[in-house]
């Protein structure tokens, strides 16, 4: 089952580019940062040598894989030079890399000071400094765009309006700015596969899923190898519920993203998310041989290896991963499963203690959570319990879920309690009229209430589920042979066998081997037998 809760974090971070600046001319590295090509990109600048403009594009890689203090050091590299403002933008990075706002700012004043104001490009930088960082608060940022802004006559620059709506998008409430930005840049650049990209971001965030999935097409179309925008439109299908279309764009993103344990990585993610439970246990496989300690491939090894049902393995992998993973780095997913998967060993108490233990971490989750605590219980066949947590989950909910309603049948149905169930069905029934599977399941319930099928409470709902279900007999093909044996027997038993013929014919047509089925055909077309004679008396 998924759950809408995630064990990772799926969108990683996005690299900013700074093309379109004048600063330096566009290079092969700079691009592949722009497109998540790390690697290719560190492997570039480190065989130009110790240039301040290769040290430079280092320190932004860096600073976009989240490693604050390599990215300082390559900034840094650059020698504060008081004639060329690009030395005091590098410092002043550095500086915002780790975290020192005032010190940083200090430094980009030095840069403006040094072009005496009067240079857009200088301005340009300072303003990618602060769209690219983890500063929360870059408000700063927005004065150095507006100079550059008036430097420029106030015309719009792609480069420019892209750092603009970065600076935006870090707050809360600068969405509707962030987005008139990135419009901005594409009335001036409208092949800028980035701005297209970074709106689609914005329409992902504001959960406007078409808007952003035209956003990252149109980056696609801008530039058939722009990678974060294959990554992002594939997630923006995943959260829409469109799991094939999510695959699929995820593979294309394979194909154009730079080959890496990363990529690999998010591939086995996304195969776990969509369901594709063997396929990510064989890619997460392939991560763990060249990288034995990565913690969410480990995480997600015991979890696929439950989902697949190799819950004693499953158990181990877990264990071995929460003995390495500190305690507070556990994630709330982390109990659920274990606690899923000692339920299914026969460690019911301790299965359901580390569910719990989940809640009491993430109070936030409880009610959610409550049908992983439930289903726990229902996996140690603790009914009464598993009742209680369905119960406490619907009552917190107010107006319960369809399929709550019917896990709680289900619990019911395990505790004995068949009446109960049955009026839970019928209520789904009453909402959902076209629910098929809700009519086989009140037969069941009603079948129990009359196991010797004398009062033939079953017999109504197998004729509405066989009315409902014929419509698509390959796909309720188990169903509609449970319906067919039990009016067929239901009319043996009661002696007439010209009305259960054709019900055990139907069960035969669905399943020719069906046993049951061509053993009672087979009794009722054998001749009867003639009537033994009497004895002749004796005389």
């Amino acid at each position: 089952m998924l759950m809408n809760f995630k064990p990772w974090n799926l969108s990683f971070l996005v690299a900013l580019s700074v093309s379109g600046s004048a600063a330096f001319a566009q290079t092969t590295p700079q691009k592949s940062i722009e497109l998540e090509r790390y690697s290719e990109a560190r492997a570039t600048l480190l065989r130009q040598g110790q240039s301040a403009e290769s040290s430079f594009e280092l320190g932004r890689l860096y600073q976009m894989r989240a490693m604050p203090d390599s990215a300082a050091y390559y900034f840094n590299r650059i020698s504060l030079d008081p004639k060329n403002p690009m030395t005091m933008v590098a410092a002043g990075r550095a500086a915002l890399a780790q975290g020192k706002a005032a010190e940083a700012q200090v430094q980009f004043d030095n840069a403006v000071k040094a072009s005496k104001g009067k240079d857009a490009k200088v301005y340009t930088m300072i303003a990618q400094a602060y769209g690219e960082s983890d500063l929360k608060d870059a408000s700063k940022g927005l004065t150095y765009v507006d100079a550059a802004h008036k430097l420029n006559k106030n015309k719009d620059d792609a480069a420019l309006m892209i750092a603009r709506g970065n600076i935006y998008a870090k707050s809360e409430s600068g969405g509707g700015e962030a987005m008139n930005s990135y419009e901005r840049a594409l009335l001036a650049d409208p092949n800028s596969a980035q701005a297209s990209y970074r709106k689609g971001e914005l329409n992902v965030r504001s959960r406007n899923y078409n808007d952003a999935r035209a956003s990252f097409e149109k980056a696609i179309s801008a530039d058939a190898n722009y990678a974060p925008a294959y990554n992002a439109l594939a997630e923006t299908y995943f959260y829409a519920g469109k799991y094939d279309d999510a695959l699929a764009t995820f593979q294309k993103y394979q194909g154009v993203a730079e080959k890496s344990p990363g990529t690999d990585a998010k591939y086995a993610s996304f195969l776990f998310l969509t369901k594709k439970y063997p396929e990510a246990l064989v890619e997460v496989d392939k991560v763990l041989a060249r990288d034995p300690q990565n913690v969410t491939m480990n995480r997600l090894k015991a979890y696929s290896l439950f989902e697949t049902g190799k819950n004693a393995e499953a158990l181990t992998a877990m264990e071995a991963y929460m003995k390495v993973q500190p305690a507070d780095k556990l994630i709330t997913e982390d109990y659920v499963y274990y606690g899923k998967m000692l339920s299914k060993a026969g460690r019911a108490d301790e299965g359901t203690a580390a569910i719990q233990k989940a809640i009491a971490a993430d109070p936030k989750k409880a009610a959610e959570l409550q049908n992983e605590l439930a289903a726990s219980y229902m996996l140690a066949k603790n009914y009464p319990a598993a009742i209680k947590a369905y119960s406490m989950k619907m009552k917190a909910d107010g107006t319960p879920e369809l399929t709550d309603q019917i896990r709680l049948a289900v619990a019911y149905g395990g505790n004995k309690q068949y009446d109960k169930a049955d009026s839970l069905y019928n209520a789904v029934l009453v909402a959902r009229p076209t629910y098929v599977p809700g009519y086989l399941m009140r037969a069941k319930a009603n079948y129990y209430m009359d196991p010797e099928s004398k009062q033939g409470l079953a017999k109504p709902h197998y004729e509405k589920y066989i009315e409902m279900a014929k419509t698509d007999p390959a796909k309720y093909k188990d169903g509609l042979v449970e319906a067919n044996s039990y009016l067929g027997y239901y009319y043996y038993q009661k002696g007439d066998k010209t009305t259960a013929a054709p019900y055990y014919k139907e069960v035969l047509v669905l399943d020719p081997a069906n046993e049951n089925a061509n053993s009672v055909i087979k009794s009722m077309q054998a001749p009867a037998k003639a009537p033994a004679k009497a004895a002749p008396k004796k005389k």
